[in-house]
């Protein structure tokens, strides 16, 4: 069955790219505007500029044609923004999620320039918070907004959630979304917070990964010794700890921990093997340095074990400084430990898992102390049907090359959660990341080619979506 003509011609989206186009240099100050913005959710910073960037969103919102935008308090949570545009009769509903606070800019003196103070580099936007998640967030403005000046009216009904804690890990968006469930009711769920394959390369994300994480201290002593004295018949605690991190992965790299290992995956269901992949240049947008190697070979492999394979990683080590050292055995180390979970894999039996492997067969006795931290489960989807068909056709035209499926290796906890909240409505990931935007790190960018294409994609997806929304209401 051919589909039906949507309710905006191609004449229609031509002039509202045209006004796209003539809006650009506003939609790049919109969005150094908002950067300048320094809405760190995490705990220890002041939470005024969290209010402001809420507020400045709502502004930009109600600027851009929506018609209502409200700043929401929520009990012992960071101000979040919902905006509502209504005016498409017998059309569908999109919710677009996004959310406005950032990372803590960690060391500034690896930035090199003013995280809080946007910078064009060779055709890069540095600054905090630029690509993770306010570029998401203004390409959709900025595609409403051409939408609005150059038609006066939008294919589909609109509700924009743009929350302050995903930072944080969301912990009150559940209860957020069950306060205004009504109002945030919708057909379909764009989440605007991922990456594509690569730079000019679009991409629909349809797997995330799970995460368990917990705090590891090994102790053997009530202080430190002398080592020239005890050295020898005293064992080393920081020894004792490697000895236990060392049997969580095997000499592939692969995770060892029973209960969460498994094999390696066969097959292809997402298409990740068809996928473009270089190796050399993914070593160079991962930094690596010379001589280092791969634990994988080839497309399929590779971006299996990036994507939907467990993986685990221990992201903070803590004895002495080295600035401080000195000969001694010292009476404790401790280790933070992170587990990237396959998508389907149970989160609490997984972590469940990583604390039995952690406490098991102390070296030496040593007293070890386990603290977990979370448990929080992956997420996949079947990308098939009318609206994911109309999501890979917006971005294909918008970015001029084929969308393709892609995994993340991250963990977005409140994806399937959201998705359920909402009835179950199909969930489109994507996003303006590229792997050179060091999203969380020092000197975060985003490329302003790609950002001016998302937009691009972002028209086209609105009438894309009316189109299939027409598709499932007359297909028998």
């Amino acid at each position: 069955m051919s589909a039906p003509e949507g309710p905006s011609s191609g004449t229609d989206v031509t002039q509202v790219l045209e006004r796209l186009e003539c809006q650009w240099p506003e939609t790049v100050t919109a969005l150094h505007d908002l950067v300048r913005i320094a809405s760190v959710s995490a705990d220890g910073f002041p939470t005024a500029p969290l209010a402001e960037s809420a507020h400045a969103v709502a502004a930009l919102l109600l600027e851009g044609g929506m018609q209502t935008a409200e700043v929401v308090e929520h009990p012992d949570t960071p101000p979040a923004v919902i905006a509502e545009w209504r005016g498409a009769a017998d059309a569908p509903t999109v919710l677009i999620y996004g959310h406005h606070d950032v990372q803590p800019p960690g060391e500034i003196d690896r930035w090199l320039s003013d995280p809080w103070q946007p910078v064009e580099r060779d055709g890069r936007l540095y600054g905090r918070g630029v690509v993770d998640d306010k570029a998401g967030v203004i390409s959709h403005w900025a595609a409403i907004r051409a939408w609005l000046s150059a038609t006066g009216s939008l294919p589909v009904n609109v509700v924009m959630l743009i929350e302050g804690e995903e930072e944080v890990g969301s912990p009150h968006l559940e209860s957020l979304l069950l306060a205004h469930k009504e109002r945030l009711a919708a057909d379909c769920l764009v989440l605007t917070d991922t990456c594509n394959l690569d730079t000019g390369i679009p991409a629909l994300t349809v797997t995330l990964r799970g995460l368990v994480m917990a705090d590891l201290e090994v102790a053997l002593l009530d202080g430190p010794l002398h080592s020239g004295i005890w050295g020898g018949p005293l064992p080393d605690p920081v020894q004792g700890l490697a000895r236990i991190l060392a049997r969580l992965s095997d000499d592939a790299g692969r995770v060892a921990i029973p209960g969460i290992a498994r094999p390696p995956l066969t097959g292809d269901p997402y298409g990740f093997d068809q996928l473009p992949f270089d190796a050399d240049h993914f070593c160079e947008q991962g930094g690596m340095l010379p001589q280092t190697r791969l634990l994988t070979e080839g497309a399929g492999a590779t971006y299996r074990a990036a994507w939907i394979e467990p993986a685990v990683t221990v992201s903070a080590l803590e004895a002495a400084p080295l600035a401080t050292a000195s000969n001694q055995i010292l009476p404790r180390a401790a280790a933070r430990i992170g587990v990237r979970l396959a998508p389907g894999q149970d989160a609490e039996t997984c972590l469940e898992a990583l604390l039995v492997e952690l406490r098991r067969s102390p070296p030496w006795g040593c007293r070890v102390t386990v603290t977990p931290h979370c448990a929080a489960g992956g997420w996949q989807t079947d990308p098939t049907g009318p609206w994911f068909d109309a999501a890979r056709r917006a971005l294909s035209a918008g970015y001029g090359a084929q969308a393709v499926h892609i995994g993340c290796g991250g963990s977005i906890p409140f994806v399937e959660p959201f998705a359920n909240a909402m009835g179950g409505i199909p969930a489109l990931l994507l996003g303006v990341e590229d792997p050179p935007c060091r999203a969380h790190g020092e000197n975060e960018s985003l490329d302003l080619g790609d950002f001016y294409k998302s937009c691009r994609a972002a028209v086209h997806l609105l009438a894309e979506m009316a189109t299939c929304f027409q598709q499932v209401e007359t297909t028998p």
